[in-house]
Formats: C-alpha cells, sequence, structure tokens
C-alpha cells in the first residue's frame, strides 16, 4: 500500500488529490490546520474509499514547527512516506509596490520552507527504499508574476528552484521531484481572488469570471479533478522517468513554452 502524505488536504486541489489517492486505496496522511475539518474529510473518504487507510494530523504551515510534525506522524502512523504532495494556500494578495518584511517572513515560512524543510525530513526515507515521489503544487505565478500576487510569486519561484536543484541530486536513488502549476481551476482560493478583482474594479464577479475563462483557449475554468490526475501520473509508476519538471495545467493559458 503506497503512503502518502498530503498538504492542505482539508479543500480545494489538496483534497482533490487526496481523493484521487484515497480511489486507488492508498494510506494517508492528510494534514492541514483545521482538525475539524480534517476529521470530516478523513471520515468521507474512509466511507467513499473502504480500501484506504486515513489518518490525519493538523498543523499550520506558516508555523515553523510544521515540517518536524508532520514527518514525525508520518513516521509514527505509517513508517515514512512513498509519495510527498507539497501544498498549501497561498499568502494574501498584495501588489509589489507593497509588500513589507514581516509579509515576505511569513509567505516564505509557508511556501518555501516549510516546504523544504518537510521534504527535506521524508526524502532519506524514500532514497532508502530506491523510490519515492515528491510533488509540488505551485502557480502559474511562478511562470508568469500574477500582478496581485507577489508574495506568491516570490515565495513559490523560491521552492520551484530548490525543487529543480534537489530532483537532480535524488533522482539517481528513484525518486522524482516535479511540480504542477495550476491556472484558473474551479476551488475556493480562485473563487476569492476573482471576488478581489471584481471589488477592485468595481464589476460583478460573473464578469470578472467571464473575462478570465475568455482568457483560457479551453475556454473554461478547469476542475480540481482535472488538476488531480496530473499530480497523480506524477506520484504513479508511470511517470518513473519524468523528473525536475514542472507541468502546467491550464487549459492552454500560459502563452510562452517554458
Amino acid at each position: 500500500m503506497t503512503r502518502v502524505v498530503v498538504g492542505g488536504a482539508s479543500s480545494g486541489l489538496g483534497l482533490a488529490i487526496a481523493e484521487g489517492f484515497a480511489a486507488s486505496g492508498a494510506e494517508l496522511l492528510l494534514w492541514a490546520r483545521n482538525r475539524d475539518r480534517l476529521e470530516e474529510t478523513a471520515e468521507r473518504l474512509r466511507v467513499e474509499h473502504p480500501a484506504a487507510t486515513v489518518h490525519v494530523a493538523a498543523a499550520d504551515a506558516s508555523c515553523p514547527a510544521a515540517a518536524e510534525q508532520i514527518a514525525g506522524a508520518a513516521t509514527a502512523l505509517m513508517g515514512g512516506a512513498d509519495v510527498l504532495i507539497l501544498n498549501a494556500g497561498g499568502p494574501p494578495p498584495c501588489p509589489p509596490d507593497r509588500t513589507d518584511a514581516q509579509g515576505w517572513r511569513s509567505a516564505l515560512q509557508l511556501l518555501t520552507v516549510t516546504p523544504i524543510d518537510l521534504a527535506t525530513r521524508l526524502l532519506p526515507g524514500m532514497r532508502a527504499q530506491g523510490w519515492g515521489r515528491v510533488v509540488a503544487v505551485l502557480s502559474s505565478g511562478v511562470r508568469e508574476p500574477l500582478p496581485e500576487l507577489a508574495y506568491s510569486n516570490g515565495a513559490r519561484s523560491a521552492l520551484t528552484a530548490w525543487l529543480k536543484t534537489i530532483s537532480a541530486t535524488v533522482a539517481s536513488d528513484g525518486v522524482t521531484v516535479n511540480g504542477v502549476l495550476p491556472g484558473r481551476i474551479d476551488t475556493a482560493r480562485v473563487a476569492a481572488l476573482d471576488a478581489g478583482r471584481a471589488e477592485r474594479e468595481g464589476r460583478s464577479v460573473a464578469e470578472v469570471r467571464a473575462a478570465s475563462a475568455a482568457a483560457i483557449p479551453a475556454g473554461r475554468y478547469g476542475e480540481p479533478r482535472e488538476f488531480a490526475a496530473v499530480a497523480l501520473f506524477l506520484a504513479s509508476e508511470a511517470g518513473s522517468y519524468v523528473t525536475g519538471s514542472f507541468l502546467s495545467c491550464d487549459g492552454g493559458q500560459a502563452r510562452g513554452t517554458w
């Protein structure tokens, strides 16, 4: 049974990924800040996918102790991890000319330091057994910076650079390291961003959403399950020769070749 650690698993993209692994009968450790929501999610997955084993651990990725807590829980509950899904909700929107030092410290802890710390703690077990997968949920902002998401653009870009660097170090041990860049996926986070943009621009949310969809070649927002399918491929045996890669799941929205 594949042992999988999924961050941000109580909602959005993390939840969709957890559902995909549960459907395959994996052993899961779900983690996020809110234990009550995690327990509700875990119980639903146990009922819908009885072949899966589901554990939970509550930790806040913005806390320096989070990585140690989650790595300890993975070891205690599952004996380690075969697959690590790095995922956390983004920091508040902020234009690049209004950032401050504390905002950067918070964003970097949430999106750079905690995921790197957690991966560093779990990678030795993967390398020792000769098989492992690290998949990070990133953002299209690491490829094409988003105007109002300065903290996310910067912190996720730093994580991306580390992922690329470590991928070469662990590749010969049978461990792959990749990232997935979501475009406009229909989650609560994207809905909140649309609402914020609508308020700033004096338009309705429906107008903002329609304009965003019109800019996507596929003509629509993606569904979380579509994004999860990409992450599950990278975490599978079938994805064993893909490493150090960052795949877009955006309906063709990114215009560049990188």
